[in-house]
């Protein structure tokens, strides 16, 4: 017997769906897809309520990319809607230990993040923060935005001080929520990274190319995954159809000598025999309220009080406007993975124990001549939905023996 296809994806995520179609299409191969998932799309997988609000099941996922290849490429299976994602932060005004006294009024505190002149002027008041912008654009004026390392240094006391402000309420609070750890537990060179914006540009990201699939994302993912010779067989372990043993895979019980691309956990892949890799997970509590908008901003991030970490409203992110006064917002909540039945391995906690762990994953990996891993999982990385697009375009370039990605 011979195997009817020439290669297998295992995950219908971004990863996976941009391998599976760049094999189908640009290399003429029978491409197999595993999902154990009962959709497409990875954590990208978007559906209506039913209200007809489109929901982002597993967080938010805002496109953005400075790749104009990952751009004309997505946009083969897609239209976009033109959208800018501005986040504020939202503190409670009353704190004596997170607002100054002339800020302590009711209600909450919000600007803009990244912190930027207008955030200045909303933390310090307009005057304050306005001759504090001046000082910055002195100090730095060849500079667009400068890190709390940089400011930490300045020797004016106001200046330095800024630096503490943004470390205390928009970012050192916050990054324990998220991770249960300080900064500097993370990454050293974490909070050396934190930038402010010497501009009143307000968007969260600055790549050229930025907005949100018309049709929502699984229709992306349906129309790139619409290929005869792409199989997808949804809610299926490839555990059960697929074995890696003593450098050999097989497919189905037959060996199988073509890609195989692994888009899921590398530490799941081998049975945990070098240990579980650590991860921090997400639970969400979606709530939907009798209003035609329940915040101001797609994301509003709570950096100092509160148990979640943010609140995601859709239809800011989506342009939906619909009849009825009802929105939908999502609330995030971060906690330990443990591995339990229906948790999600979101973030990988990177550090040089567990990278030390995860090299030898991948040194097992090596031992299959023709096994691919890719993804953030596979890779015990963090990437953003353009990054992992353009290593699945870049890795099949290499499978294909095309380094110029052209088809």
């Amino acid at each position: 017997m011979e195997q009817p296809f020439d290669c297998l994806v295992i995950g219908a995520g971004y990863a996976g769906s941009v391998a599976a179609r760049e094999l189908a299409e640009r290399g003429s191969r029978r491409v197999l897809v595993l999902e154990r998932r009962d959709h497409i799309g990875g954590n990208a997988y978007d559906y209506p309520d039913g209200h007809g609000i489109l929901i982002h099941k597993y967080g938010p996922h805002i496109f953005h990319t400075a790749s104009k290849r990952v751009f004309d490429y997505l946009s083969r299976f897609t239209q976009w809607r033109r959208y800018q994602h501005r986040v504020i932060a939202s503190l409670p005004r009353d704190n004596p230990e997170v607002v100054p006294a002339h800020k302590r009024t009711q209600g909450r505190l919000c600007f803009p993040v990244p912190f930027n002149l207008d955030s200045l002027e909303a933390a310090f008041g307009k005057a304050d923060g306005g001759r504090l912008g001046e000082k910055l654009l002195d100090a730095y004026p060849a500079q667009s935005q400068v890190t709390i390392l940089e400011l930490r240094r300045n020797p004016d006391p106001e200046v330095a001080a800024i630096a503490e402000y943004v470390y205390e309420h928009v970012f050192v609070h916050y990054t324990r929520k998220q991770w249960d750890q300080t900064p500097e537990e993370i990454d050293p060179a974490t909070t050396a990274r934190v930038p402010v914006r010497l501009t009143r540009d307000d968007r969260y990201f600055q790549d050229p190319w930025q907005g949100m699939p018309l049709e929502g994302y699984t229709s992306l993912f349906r129309r790139m995954l619409d290929h005869p010779n792409i199989t997808v067989a949804l809610g299926v372990d490839a555990r059960d159809r697929a074995s890696f043993s003593e450098g050999q895979i097989r497919l189905d019980g037959l060996p199988f000598s073509g890609p195989v691309i692994f888009t899921g956990q590398a530490d799941e892949l081998f049975a945990f025999q070098e240990g579980r890799l650590p991860y921090r997970t997400l639970d969400f509590r979606l709530e939907t309220h009798d209003r035609q908008f329940y915040q101001t901003h797609g994301t509003v991030n709570y950096t100092v009080d509160q148990d979640f970490t943010r609140i995601t409203e859709f239809k800011h992110l989506t342009g939906q406007r619909l009849r009825d006064p009802v929105t939908a917002i999502m609330k995030e909540y971060s906690r330990p993975y443990t591995g339990a039945a229906g948790e999600i391995p979101y973030y990988a906690i990177i550090n040089p124990e567990n990278n030390a762990r995860y090299d030898r994953y991948r040194a097992r990996a090596a031992r299959f001549p023709n096994l691919h891993l890719l993804g953030r999982l596979a890779e015990y990385k963090y990437y953003n939905m353009d990054a992992i697009v353009l290593r699945a375009l870049e890795l099949c370039d290499g499978l294909l023996g095309d380094k110029e990605g052209n088809p």
